[in-house]
């Protein structure tokens, strides 16, 4: 997650902007540094997945009306993210299916940040404390 001592949302959504930022650097990046970017935004998603799925599903399960399906329904996106890192993984910006899996990465991941903005981030935070998801962003909760 990112820098600790905020709400476990404010901590996610920063991680979102980062990835953004990393996918808007891929779309104008030379070829010669695609690789490395790519590289750079697969150890971040992974790092990201990770934190949502020690921290905020549970906490989604154990406080959202229906949080269960909602965190079941993240985790797939993890799911499916995951399944197109691993196509990219050991390919080079030359060979020929590099480019549409990489756009659909992004499409994927900012389908998957909208969601979580839009809809199970508003959800928690109506579910549970502000006390509590300080906790969960401090790193207490681990």
């Amino acid at each position: 997650m990112a820098a600790p001592g905020g709400d476990v949302i404010a901590e996610l959504e920063a991680d979102h902007r980062e990835v953004q930022m990393l996918f808007a650097r891929i779309a104008v990046a030379p070829r010669t540094e695609l690789q490395e970017l790519v590289h750079r935004v697969s150890v971040e998603l992974v790092r990201h997945s990770i934190a949502e799925e020690a921290y905020l599903y549970p906490a989604v399960r154990a406080h959202v009306l229906d949080g269960d399906r909602l965190a079941d329904k993240e985790v797939a996106d993890h799911a499916q993210v995951e399944r197109l890192l691993k196509g990219l993984e050991g390919r080079s910006p030359a060979d020929a299916d590099f480019d549409p899996l990489l756009r659909t990465l992004s499409r994927e991941v900012d389908l998957h940040i909208q969601d979580e903005e839009q809809r199970l981030f508003p959800a928690l935070a109506s579910g549970t404390t502000p006390e509590e998801l300080a906790r969960l962003g401090s790193g207490s909760a681990r």
